[in-house]
């Protein structure tokens, strides 16, 4: 029987966040640190442009086109940035693509300072941005296997969500005040300092050039990685139960209406913090996640348990039980996040990793921005409820129909799956 202080020790250890990459590796911490100021940034922006473009246009379709005018960038140059993550140096695309962030950024800054803002400058930063976090994304998720050891990749996955959602709690939060107080340039000029300083951390970080077998960046070797990626149906899984959960359940595009019809104005930064703040909760207790192997029994779930988070939230009347539901959403969200990356980081070849983290871009990317599209048009014909509720309960059934259909996601076990197994081995002859 346990003594009450090696309970309690085993306790803190079971559900704190395992730090063995941020002990490890300063690379790791660099690109953590990184992360966490340009997520901040991100997400005053992710708040203040979908409120800029209700103020002019007073349209939930118009607000919910934003995903529409990022996805083809998204599909094109997430594909083609997984080649080029591949075949150039990782360091370097991470590099000029934050860059490039910090200059859209200004021009959201420039536009919002003239005495009459023009909303097509939104949407050309909106399609612009996706189309270089399309090429940042799999250079940044390629890179992280090559910085961290096999089998603490689940702590690094919490660890990054933990980066991202305390950027997601405190941006939403912070705009929400900043927008309504301050005005949308003062959210627009911290996005671009929050780059700034991002690229600082960036410049410091090793090299990472191409493995000697990497393919050049064409078509040839995109669909090289598609036919892999097809190949493992256990990862299919993974995209398609994101994919669908993301499509069908994800409420951001409607939130500053939900919030009118709620009669809750002032709660719409909390809204759009709701969601981070349950993924933050999930993030600071994840010590447990490196202890399970069943990773695809986890997604499953999880997905299945934001939608139906999401439907709760969209029938409650109350704004205080509205959040609440927002929040459990999020905690869902991240457990689903947090098994999905730990499958994809464990088990997927370093000279593929770009390619297939392209094709992991596109499953955890596109359902958001389609699901803006979705939730926006749904909220113009059925009303903005009812456009979260179904939903919530159209992901839920979805997710269930996924499970049935795709058993090898369901079996996977990390200590037994052959990828998972030879990639260990790979990983352990190099050290």
């Amino acid at each position: 029987m346990r003594r009450p202080a090696a309970q309690h020790a085993w306790v803190t250890r079971a559900l704190l966040p395992d730090l063995a990459p941020w002990k490890a590796s300063a690379d790791f911490r660099r690109l953590w640190m990184s992360g966490l100021i340009s997520n901040f940034g991100s997400f005053l922006t992710f708040v203040a442009l979908p409120v800029q473009l209700k103020d002019l246009t007073e349209s939930t379709a118009a607000v919910g086109a934003i995903g529409a005018v990022e996805l083809l960038p998204l599909i094109v140059c997430g594909l083609y940035g997984g080649a080029l993550a591949d075949a150039l140096d990782k360091r370097k695309l991470i590099v000029w693509t934050e860059a490039g962030q910090g200059l859209l950024s200004a021009v959201l800054l420039l536009n919002a300072l003239l005495p009459h803002p023009a909303v097509w400058p939104l949407y050309a930063v909106a399609a612009l941005s996706s189309a270089l976090v399309s090429v940042q994304r799999p250079a940044l998720d390629s890179l992280w296997p090559r910085i961290v050891a096999h089998d603490d990749m689940p702590a690094a996955a919490s660890l990054n969500s933990l980066r991202w959602t305390v950027g997601g709690v405190a941006g939403p939060a912070v705009a929400g005040v900043v927008v309504a107080y301050a005005g949308l340039g003062w959210a627009y000029a911290a996005d671009l300092l929050t780059f700034a300083v991002s690229l600082l951390y960036v410049l410091r970080i090793a090299p990472s050039p191409a493995a000697e077998e990497a393919a050049k960046p064409d078509l040839r070797a995109v669909a090289q990685g598609a036919r892999y990626a097809w190949s493992r149906k256990e990862l299919l899984g993974t995209y398609a139960v994101d994919l669908a959960a993301m499509f069908l359940a994800m409420p951001l595009a409607v939130l500053p209406f939900l919030a009118d019809d709620l009669d809750a104005e002032w709660a719409l930064g909390l809204m759009y913090a709701a969601v981070p703040a349950g993924a933050l909760v999930v993030s600071l207790t994840s010590g447990w996640t490196s202890r399970v192997h069943r990773h695809g029994v986890m997604v499953v779930l999880a997905a299945a348990g934001w939608g139906l988070a999401i439907a709760a939230a969209g029938v409650c009347g109350n704004v205080w039980l509205v959040l609440l539901f927002l929040t459990v959403g999020g905690g869902f969200d991240m457990v689903s996040g947090v098994f999905r990356s730990a499958m994809w980081n464990q088990t997927i070849p370093d000279e593929l990793r770009g390619r297939l983290a392209g094709i992991e871009l596109l499953s955890y990317s596109v359902g958001p921005q389609l699901g803006q599209v979705r939730a926006g048009g749904t909220a113009a014909w059925a009303g903005v409820r009812a456009s979260v509720w179904s939903g919530g309960l159209a992901c839920a059934g979805a997710v269930g129909l996924l499970a049935l259909c795709l058993p090898g996601l369901m079996t996977y076990d990390a200590r037994t799956n052959e990828h998972a197994v030879r990639m260990r081995e790979r990983r352990a002859a190099v050290a």
